[in-house]
């Protein structure tokens, strides 16, 4: 394709040179790949959740494990709610719409503990998963006598590795490994964590098929039932309050309180949630149906693999190697207790731990990516100095962010010493409070937003005209009460999660104070950030657009109406949508010469970034494009035409009528040099309304009255000698020459007056019909002036 004239100039051979502009949130998932990342997080809480909570509160943790699992469907809900209203959502800011700055800060800071928290645990229990594989192999080699005796003077006995610190050693190679990799900005991406679900999947279907044949060969041992007599809580399990009763009987003197005990000391088998308000941004069309089918998605298979894997480990492993042996590496226990040979068992147990390791590995990237993404919010919002987000000087990304949160990552490790227990009391206060204080905002929300809702936790009660949200209302005080017990019986849990609140959300109050001195704005506006591309031509084919893309012209970040209008009817999988801002230049044919600063202004990137936000909460991928012009309507066919655009959608202008509107993009039209191309142009109002114009060439609207008139010449001239096979397209044919000869050359102002007559311009004769065209290369609007499809063509 030749290079495009310069926009305003027709006849100039001036290049333009246009800037593309790309966003990593554009790129939209299926809803099976949104739940296979949230999984990799979620998923990974099974390989050590139901271990933590045994050594806390005894066998009856498994039933515990179960009640947290179907608990963790009404937390979903709410977060399937708060992404209905914010698809750009997640706790921070759910909780500043509904409570504020101040408590939005304290409830990232607690977010912030989990995300910190998530990577070391993850990675320490793979290392458990590892460490104890090699350990349990070399006593089979052992006993099979293929341990030469020289190894075993060396290790004076059976050969061993230290569990704990191999845990910490494999910890660090993978956060090590994984903070490389997010440096240079190679994010987990969808296609893998979906492969990864796959692959656990085939292991779920395994262990739990041959878990039920070893029910049916060999028996079980049963579950004691979740009663405050069955819970048997460790002086570490009742946190600060150890030395104030006695060790067995705080449950019994409080029933419902040791229950609601127990609770809390499961409830780290549900974290995770927040990724699902995080990956609700790349969910695709149609966003919100997406969410809830990637919600139950993840429901079922967490239900599933999480819950019944609990109850299975009780039923199955011995009680002498249940929690002596196998407490940190549970299902590598259960995978050693199937029935069958022991090679068999020990085959499987290995693509246990590889399946664990891949998981657990991917929870620990998911871990960073989501505290960098969290913090980034922050930071955009004005909270974190802008010092953070300095990008990268090689590869451009938030290198300060993941630098804190990989070191804090690190020094959890090394300060574990590879004890899954204490990290797991430990995450469970991030995991708690960020769903307390997302609960709490959505209910308050309830009350002080009354727009329409995509969706709403059930049940809800309607009494006199009021709304009383009875579901959210429960799931809330269930957290909270949970929390509050949480506080008191986990003391490891309770001081180092209040200090690393406080820590972060003094780094925020300073940080926030420190830019508000720097801006004199009161608020700052949230701007994403672009890859920006410079491009000399637009060339459809360098741009990777499509034939037949619909271009939806843009300048006014606060009307982009038609925006949402073309994206909702527009299946983008079949057509491109192309967003264009024309950045009006007085250096007119020397815009080639324009920095990429000088043509992707603060504004530009202010209006992409209301752009994006309109293409997030649909669910559909946008190409967007900045070119300079000196006209604007010329800038837009001219787009229209080297882009082989098959619809133009506008916004109703303020100062002009569809009509003018469509008027002066005819003008542009006929000013572009050959060839150019046809395009319908469609006009959005506020209203939904469409007003809807051919540009260029095109058959025109003909009146029934046309019609009859052109039949009836039809019928008197096929009654001539010789004139029988006549067409109705060959007499008016032969209509339009004579009317264009007797235009150009005989009676040119007799045809002009008549055509004023018609029309009812310039007289005060009443149209025969309905206004003619008005452009001579440009159709009259449908007759109905509305279209409630999509733009033609599409």
């Amino acid at each position: 394709m030749s290079a495009p004239t310069q926009p305003g100039s027709p006849n100039s051979t001036n290049r333009v040179r246009i800037v593309v502009a790309t966003s990593v949130m554009l790129t939209f998932i299926s809803y099976w790949r949104a739940a296979a990342i949230v999984l990799n997080d979620l998923g990974s809480s099974a390989f050590y959740a139901c271990g933590i909570a045994e050594q806390a509160i005894g066998k009856s943790a498994a039933w515990f494990i179960v009640g947290v699992m179907l608990f963790s469907f009404t937390v979903r809900a709410v977060y399937v709610e708060s992404c209905s209203m914010f698809v750009r959502g997640g706790v921070y800011r759910v909780v500043k719409e509904a409570l504020g700055g101040t408590l939005a800060k304290i409830s990232v800071s607690a977010l912030m503990f989990d995300y910190i928290l998530t990577g070391p645990i993850s990675g320490v229990s793979a290392g458990q998963y590892i460490a104890g594989l090699v350990n349990d192999t070399f006593v089979t080699a052992d006993v099979h006598g293929w341990i030469p005796r020289a190894v075993h003077n060396i290790f004076g006995g059976t050969p061993h590795i230290n569990v704990n610190w191999t845990s910490v050693v494999l910890a660090l190679v993978v956060t090590i490994y994984f903070w490389h990799e997010n440096i240079k900005g190679i994010h987990e991406s969808s296609e893998r964590a979906l492969q990864v679900m796959q692959i656990t999947t085939v292991m779920v279907v395994i262990l739990l098929g041959w878990s039920a044949f070893t029910l049916i060969k060999s028996g079980y041992q049963p579950v004691p039932w979740p009663t405050p007599a069955n819970l048997h809580f460790s002086k570490e399990s009742l946190g600060f309050l150890k030395n104030s009763f006695p060790e067995q009987s705080l449950a019994r003197m409080f029933g419902v309180l040791g229950i609601l005990m127990a609770f809390g000391h499961s409830v780290l088998a549900m974290s995770g949630e927040e990724s699902l308000a995080q990956v609700n941004r790349e969910l695709a069309h149609p966003k919100l149906k997406n969410l809830k089918k990637a919600a139950i998605v993840i429901a079922i298979y967490s239900f599933v693999f999480t819950g019944l894997t609990a109850l299975l480990s009780v039923m199955l492993i011995p009680d002498a190697v249940r929690v002596p042996v196998y407490k940190d590496n549970l299902i590598a226990g259960l995978a050693m207790n199937l029935y069958g040979p022991e090679i068999a068992r020990l085959l499987f147990r290995a693509f246990v731990v590889v399946v664990g390791f891949l998981i657990l590995s991917g929870a620990v990237n998911t871990a960073i990516i989501g505290s960098n993404g969290v913090l980034n919010r922050v930071s955009e919002d004005g909270v974190l100095a802008d010092w953070f987000r300095f990008p990268h000087r090689k590869y451009g990304t938030s290198s300060r962010i993941i630098n804190m949160v990989v070191g804090l990552q690190i020094l959890t490790i090394l300060a574990s010493r590879g004890n899954v227990y204490v990290l797991g009391e430990a995450y469970a206060f991030g995991v708690i409070w960020s769903f307390t204080f997302n609960s709490l905002a959505m209910l308050v929300l309830r009350f002080k937003y009354h727009g329409e809702r995509g969706w709403k936790v059930p049940p809800n009660i309607t009494i006199r005209g009021h709304e009383i949200p009875v579901g959210l209302a429960s799931v809330f005080l269930v957290l909270l009460a949970t929390a509050i017990v949480n506080l008191f019986t986990k003391s490891v849990a309770t001081v180092a999660g209040v200090s690393f609140a406080v820590v972060f959300f003094v780094v925020f109050t300073v940080s926030e104070r420190v830019n508000n001195r720097k801006s004199a704005l009161a608020q700052k506006t949230m701007k994403d950030q672009f890859q920006l591309l410079q491009r000399d031509t637009v060339e459809r084919a360098s741009l990777n657009i499509r034939r037949g893309n619909v271009l939806v012209p843009v300048r006014d970040y606060n009307t982009l109406a038609h925006l949402r209008w073309s994206l909702e009817r527009i299946d983008t999988r079949e057509q491109d949508v192309v967003v264009m801002s024309a950045r009006v230049s007085r250096f007119g044919a020397a815009a080639y010469d324009l920095s990429m600063e000088q043509i992707f202004s603060d504004y530009e990137q202010t209006l992409f970034t209301r752009a994006v936000s309109v293409a997030e909460s649909v669910g559909k991928h946008v190409s967007l494009l900045v070119v300079p012009a000196a006209d604007v309507w010329s800038a837009i066919v001219q787009t229209a035409n080297n882009l082989d655009s098959s619809a133009v959608v506008l916004g109703l202008s303020s100062k002009m009528t569809p009509a003018e509107q469509a008027l002066a993009m005819g003008h542009a039209w006929e000013g572009l040099p050959e060839p150019k191309r046809q395009f319908v142009l469609q006009i959005v109002h506020p209203d939904g309304k469409v007003d809807s114009f051919r540009i260029g060439p095109h058959t025109p609207t003909m009146m029934n009255e046309d019609v009859l008139l052109l039949h009836r010449l039809w019928l008197n001239i096929t009654r001539e000698p010789g004139l029988e096979n006549v067409h109705h397209h060959e007499i008016l044919t032969e209509a339009l020459t004579r009317f264009a000869h007797d235009y150009a050359a005989r009676d040119r102002q007799e045809i002009i007056k008549e055509l004023r007559r018609i029309t009812g311009e310039g007289g005060t004769a009443t149209p025969r019909r309905s206004p003619g065209p008005t452009h001579p290369m440009q159709a009259e609007p449908s007759q109905s002036g509305t279209d409630d499809g999509g733009p033609p063509a599409i």
